[in-house]
């Protein structure tokens, strides 16, 4: 396991701003409470099913705030609702926005998830329609918070691609800041460093955290 205030004071070298959200996909609860021994609160998970177990493992550690980070399928969405996140930061359309929407009572606090390298593999909305999309759902969703976006680096090893896909992304956050964006979350294990230097201020760590 990492030490953790040594890697927040090198991301706080980079940016003090940049919020950590500990990704957990991969370990047991027993991980999770470690980091939450050091001092962590952020935790991210890519399936609902996942989330639940460990939010219900983990219920005593009532001030933990979860991140839904994966691809949310419509067959989930109730599971989703019923756990309250705190950010869902993996809306990847307006359409499933809609239908999030509809079966919400509380306010959801969201990221737009940007496929800015336009890669197959990858969810999310292009840069092309993300302006607009974003604005959509502010007007015709009520219950879902737009707080700003979510991106995935280009998968590349040539890092000018990687940092390009990053700039794309942060330039659409800087044109939506007038429309409540405040969130910019770029940047994982591999890239995080990079993300940050292209303006990100919350990134999304998980294998580092475990070595």
């Amino acid at each position: 396991m990492i030490n953790l205030q040594k890697l927040i004071d090198e991301i706080k070298s980079l940016n003090e701003k940049v919020a950590l959200v500990a990704v957990s996909k991969n370990v047991t609860s027993n991980e999770v409470k470690e980091l939450y021994s050091q001092g962590q609160r952020i935790f991210g998970e890519n399936r609902v099913q996942e989330l639940g177990k460990k939010n219900a493992e983990l219920s005593d550690f009532d001030d933990i705030k979860w991140h839904m980070i994966g691809r949310l399928q419509n067959n989930k969405i109730n599971q989703l609702v019923s756990l309250r996140p705190a950010l869902w930061q993996s809306c990847d359309s307006f359409e499933r926005a809609y239908e999030v929407n509809k079966r919400l009572n509380f306010k959801l606090e969201t990221l737009l998830q940007i496929n800015s390298a336009n890669e197959d593999t990858k969810q999310g909305v292009t840069i092309e329609s993300a302006g607009e999309i974003y604005l959509r759902i502010k007007e015709e969703c009520p219950n879902i918070i737009l707080k700003g976006i979510m991106s995935i680096g280009a998968h590349s090893d040539d890092i000018r691609d990687i940092q390009k896909s990053f700039e794309k992304s942060y330039k659409i956050f800087e044109s939506l800041n007038a429309h409540g964006a405040k969130i910019c979350s770029m940047g994982m294990s591999s890239d995080f460093r990079l993300a940050v230097k292209c303006g990100s201020n919350m990134i999304r760590l998980g294998s580092l955290l475990y070595i």
